[in-house]
């Protein structure tokens, strides 16, 4: 174990991280769902995030997250095993929450400009269905985080209290976030993020290990490739 955190601190920042995850195609968009026994879901190809964002393993928030995209559309799965919720009271899922990375939440972002990776957009939806997203700049940040942009995405989420999992979905239009036509081949720059639980004992999650307290490292990224 102790090599194979040596070897991630020492991964180089300024290339993608190893990862990379398969997006298989759906012909036709469909009902957004958290089901992970939909056909939809069923057929997609899972990753998983186990450590924190410099590499330490995380036990018991393990978290599996499924990609499928359209002609017009990328969704995402994300199943979120959980030891306690941290969720914000007279939670809105009919507007968007500022801030929302305060509570629990699984974020994705994502960068299609390969020629400026500190370009990217941030998704982020939480166990209740709040959602925030963001265009971020991190040379040049936008006014108010960036947080004011709006993809006109779709969340949806429900928590199974019994099993101690909370399920989260996405569908973000691909021509908000790429300029190019979604074809077999076509890949953008990745990482997945959770952050879970309350106070002292809150957790970050993420998929490629960013070495660095924050998040915000497009260097770590890994990739998400468009299959058939």
């Amino acid at each position: 174990m102790k090599w194979m955190l040596f070897l991630l601190a020492a991964l180089p920042l300024g290339a993608d991280g190893p990862g990379v995850i398969q997006s298989k195609y759906v012909k036709k968009d469909f009902q957004l769902t958290v089901d992970p026994a939909a056909p939809e879901w069923k057929a997609a190809t899972a990753i998983f995030a186990a450590n924190g964002p410099r590499g330490y393993p995380t036990p018991g928030h393990r978290t599996e997250i499924r990609s499928r995209w359209s002609d017009r559309n990328l969704y995402f799965l994300f199943i979120c095993p959980y030891e306690t919720l941290n969720l914000k009271p007279n939670p809105s899922a009919k507007e968007e929450t500022n801030k929302l990375w305060d509570w629990d939440v699984a974020e994705v972002f994502i960068g299609t400009d390969f020629e400026n990776i500190r370009r990217y957009k941030e998704f982020q939806v939480s166990p209740q269905g709040e959602w925030v997203d963001l265009d971020i700049d991190r040379d040049h940040p936008l006014p108010e985080g960036g947080w004011k942009w709006n993809s006109g995405y779709e969340v949806a989420a429900r928590i199974d209290a019994d099993k101690k999992i909370w399920y989260g979905a996405m569908r973000i239009p691909i021509a908000k976030i790429d300029h190019r036509r979604p074809e077999p081949g076509l890949q953008m720059r990745i990482n997945f993020y959770r952050l879970q639980g309350p106070g002292p004992n809150r957790k970050g999650i993420a998929w490629q290990p960013t070495n660095a307290p924050s998040y915000h490292v497009p260097e770590a990224f890994g990739r998400m490739k468009l299959v058939k």
